[in-house]
């Protein structure tokens, strides 16, 4: 507001001072001299020029004010209030001890013992608040899946004020995006747009009910685009922006200058527990993928590559001589996955999927996750420096298993700070590296190269400079004629994924 009004005087200053300067400049005409006419015509020429200048600035500052009043008017009617009730059972206290044994008090009140705390009700009836977006004239409505997922009754409030039951559709913890539908026809509709195209500077605007505050309207930009390793779903690509956002705006609408929902509103970051500039929403096109999967089917089906990958460092690129530290470097491949079976091998990185350049393993994991099952993908790989184009066939994602080592004293030698000892079928079995060969961490010393570098106890060591292990003596072998400037590149597993890393002496 204060930004506002200083405007507003500056404008009212400069129409003052122009005022000024044409009514000294006409003083002057009166003056029977030609110099005294020139001067006027440039005065008034520029007058002119700087009116019809704060004419135009003025039209198009109502222009785009308009533009802001329409967006919000055509979307607000599909913005919702999403209240989420959790009924808690209550239970009776026990009578408490009194403090002085039944007897009664100093001060000559009852005798404690005929005090009893107050009966709980039998049921809490804890309610929370956040937003959503209506996205089919039938009743369905994105929100967020923290907004609604310990719920045992879902109330939905329109810009009507009307309010109904809602019942989930589907539910997806891993994108937090979730699918409820009250019971309606003929529903105002979000246009959903095409959160690819959107770019850092775009204009944003998002709607939602902020501490209950319904239908407010913020504006800021798109701050990043593809922002993850945020730690607040599993699979993260979130819009950054500066437009407000607060408790309760979760589940509503980010929108861009066409009305379009371009993603939703999900989350920020904050040391105060309100807006600071920072908010996150999932972009409309992995929320739309999420979507259509609850609708049709009421889970999520998701593409699957069957390769373990990483982010290429500086040291990786220069180990796998490729030029470049975008895409992702493929750690393993699974035997008779669908990457194995288009030729994919490890050590290939992954640098561009369906004709997208690949950014990073968040970018890779979230489009494959977003590809239909059956689809034939092409994928163009990196492979010793060269480019190499390969077709696979897209599978079904598995269920996950994380499996993790444990450690063990153990008799054996020690290098870079870590304790090794040869692969053996007692440990694979304790370990769970059945079928492997290798060279087991026993142990790491606190603030040594290999603790820095990540390496833990439990990790198994399957490759030194890409030459495969099968005992502590190769191990020993490899590094004994390693270059004693260079680092060690290692192919680690710990229980099911496998990557490499680099540790520098």
């Amino acid at each position: 507001m204060i930004r506002v009004f200083r405007s507003l005087g500056l404008a009212v200053g400069a129409a003052a001072l122009l005022t000024g300067l044409v009514s000294i400049t006409t003083f002057s005409v009166e003056r029977p001299s030609l110099t005294g006419l020139l001067p006027l015509a440039v005065s008034e020429a520029s007058g002119a020029t700087a009116l019809a200048a704060d004419a135009k600035l003025e039209e198009t500052a109502h222009a785009f004010e308009v533009l802001f009043n329409q967006v919000a008017e055509k979307v607000k009617p599909a913005v919702v209030n999403v209240k989420a009730v959790k009924i808690m059972k209550g239970e009776e206290f026990e009578r408490f001890h009194p403090p002085f044994g039944g007897r009664e008090s100093p001060f000559g009140e009852e005798p404690f013992d005929k005090f009893f705390r107050p009966r709980m009700p039998k049921e809490f009836r804890q309610q929370g608040f956040g937003s959503g977006v209506i996205v089919d004239p039938k009743g369905y409505i994105l929100t967020n899946n923290h907004v609604v997922e310990e719920a045992d009754e879902i109330y939905v409030t329109t810009a009507d004020k009307k309010e109904s039951k809602a019942k989930v559709i589907g539910r997806d913890a891993p994108t937090d995006v979730a699918v409820i539908k009250i019971e309606a026809e003929n529903l105002p509709a979000a246009v959903l747009g095409d959160s690819d195209k959107i770019k850092v500077g775009d204009w944003a605007i998002a709607i939602g009910n902020p501490f209950g505050l319904n239908l407010t309207v913020t504006a800021g930009i798109i701050s990043a685009v593809g922002r993850s390793q945020v730690g607040i779903a599993d699979y993260e690509d979130f819009l950054q922006t500066d437009a407000a956002i607060n408790p309760g705006n979760s589940g509503g609408p980010l929108l861009n200058l066409k009305g379009e929902v371009i993603g939703i509103n999900t989350a920020i970051f904050t040391r105060t527990g309100g807006y600071q500039g920072i908010g996150f929403a999932i972009p409309i096109n992995m929320a739309k993928t999420v979507m259509k999967s609850l609708i049709e089917t009421g889970k999520v089906t998701r593409g699957w590559l069957g390769v373990a990958i990483q982010d290429i460092t500086e040291e990786l690129a220069k180990s796998f001589n490729i030029p470049t530290t975008t895409g992702a470097l493929v750690s393993d491949v699974t035997p008779n996955s669908p990457a194995e079976k288009a030729g994919m091998q490890r050590g290939d990185v992954i640098v561009e999927f369906e004709g997208k350049e690949i950014r990073d393993i968040s970018h890779l994991r979230n489009t494959v996750a977003q590809t239909l099952v059956g689809k034939e993908a092409k994928v163009k790989v990196l492979r010793s420096g060269k480019p190499v184009e390969l077709t696979v066939t897209i599978g079904e994602q598995p269920t996950e298993l994380f499996a993790r080592g444990g450690g063990g004293p153990a008799e054996a030698t020690k290098n870079f700070g870590m304790t090794l000892d040869t692969l053996t079928p007692e440990m694979a079995r304790r370990f769970g590296y059945e079928g492997e060969m290798g060279v087991v961490v026993m142990d790491v010393e606190p603030g040594s190269v290999a603790e820095r570098a990540g390496i833990q106890a439990g990790d198994l060591i399957k490759e030194v400079n890409k030459e495969r292990l099968h005992n502590l003596q190769d191990y020993n072998s490899i590094v004994s004629k390693a270059p004693a400037d260079k680092g060690l590149l290692l192919l680690v597993k710990r229980g099911n994924f496998t990557r490499y890393v680099i540790i520098q002496p």
